[in-house]
């Protein structure tokens, strides 16, 4: 049988406060094409279907439409859901009897019945062929919180403990409901150790001071993990068995050379025979001008010169300025502003960095009782000097002074 990995969705996550619905529309149009097209049997979707605990009414309703669509044109496909540390347990899981007669499993959350054996019961589900016989079974563990874990006894890692031990467990009661010759496949969402971490788009997982988990979790005989909330795509140790399919949009501009993908993962008997990447198109570009940063009239050139095609607004790149300063531009935004009137780009971000040379002067570090002791002018004057390396101008302690006083005379009045 034939199964999808996909993750890290993200549904409702806005930009740079840009919205990005018709991006994430355009991915699930071509996913549903993937699904039909390649005769999927299964759509495995590991976490972070969401980007935040109370998505909107547009992304929840965005997300129902593609589940929809995608049993309408794949009569047979299954679909397994789980919550990732974005999404809100509870209300992913809501809906989960109304999908289930669509053969769609959500899984929110472990069961807290007391008996772990029932708990985890309700996370295994059958995978049926596509003539309708049972073919594999598929282990939907969420995003694991401390109360979901059963303790262990005697470890420095309790978080780690408990997540093998429900995993080995998990594994055993799927060992024991299979037919020989059904594969055994798993669901994570989690980061394991080696995982290589995204700047500035990953809500970084620290539970008692864990950060990440051993791939050994993962009993040998289970055939395939799907993991989510890497978003790069990745194998763990180089096994295909074991990975990150990735975000299918970019997240941030620290993401602009990924190839977001989507697995093809074929099953024969209990193992997989094959996986195959498929890149996700990117409906929107992501640019960065210049390459590195540079002194700003340099960079005012080079968005002068930009020459990017008409396209709906919608489709409009992102744009990343970099801009080098020997001192403040109070106003760099209005400057690049101008420079980028009449082009279909959508200014997202503008990062400064500020050449300066060594501090001789610079005046020692201060303990945080010395810090606290400084008033709001002597540690504005600081943290211009460090950044800058020369005092503040009159003028703009005067214009931080009067700052100071708005609240005053506000309350005053």
């Amino acid at each position: 049988m034939r199964l999808l990995h996909t993750s890290d969705w993200h549904l409702g996550q806005s930009f740079h406060q840009f919205d990005r619905r018709a991006e994430h529309q355009a991915f699930l149009d071509w996913l549903l094409g993937v699904l039909e097209a390649e005769v999927v049997d299964a759509l495995l979707i590991a976490g972070d279907v969401f980007d935040n605990s109370n998505p909107s009414a547009q992304a929840q309703a965005q997300l129902y439409r593609f589940l929809a669509e995608a049993r309408r044109r794949v009569p047979q496909l299954a679909i397994v859901m789980t919550a990732g540390n974005h999404d809100s347990p509870g209300r992913l899981e809501a809906p989960a009897p109304l999908l289930s007669v669509f053969d769609a499993s959500v899984i929110g959350h472990v069961g807290r019945q007391g008996d772990l054996d029932a708990a985890l019961g309700r996370l295994l589900v059958p995978l049926k062929d596509a003539a309708g016989r049972e073919a594999a079974w598929c282990i939907a563990m969420p995003f694991l919180r401390p109360d979901d874990l059963p303790r262990v006894e005697g470890t420095d890692d309790p978080y780690a403990a408990g997540v093998a031990a429900l995993y080995r467990r998990a594994f055993e009661l799927a060992a024991e409901r299979r037919q020989p010759g059904q594969a055994i496949v798993a669901i994570g969402h989690c980061h394991l150790a080696g995982g290589e971490v995204s700047e500035d788009s990953e809500r970084r997982i620290v539970i008692g001071g864990a950060e990440a988990l051993p791939a050994g979790i993962f009993d040998p005989r289970i055939a395939y993990v799907a993991l989510g909330h890497l978003h790069r795509a990745q194998k763990i140790g180089g096994d295909p068995t074991r990975r990150y399919c990735g975000s299918p949009l970019p997240m941030s501009f620290s993401e602009v050379g990924y190839r977001h993908q989507v697995v093809l993962v074929d099953l024969a008997g209990e193992g997989v025979a094959e996986t195959r990447e498929m890149v996700v198109p990117r409906s929107v570009e992501l640019l960065q001008v210049p390459a590195k940063p540079a002194p700003l009239d340099d960079t005012l050139a080079v968005l002068g010169a930009l020459d990017l095609p008409d396209r709906p607004e919608a489709q409009w790149p992102y744009l990343h300025v970099r801009v080098q300063l020997e001192g403040p531009e109070p106003g760099l935004r209005a400057r690049i502003e101008e420079a980028l009137v009449g082009k279909p780009v959508r200014l997202a971000r503008i990062e400064t960095t500020t050449l300066r040379g060594a501090l001789p002067d610079a005046a020692p570090a201060l303990s945080l009782d010395e810090l606290n002791a400084l008033k709001p002018e002597a540690f504005f004057l600081r943290l211009y000097q460090q950044r800058f390396g020369s005092d503040a101008p009159p003028e703009l302690m005067a214009a931080f002074g009067e700052l100071l006083d708005a609240p005053a005379a506000e309350g005053a009045a």
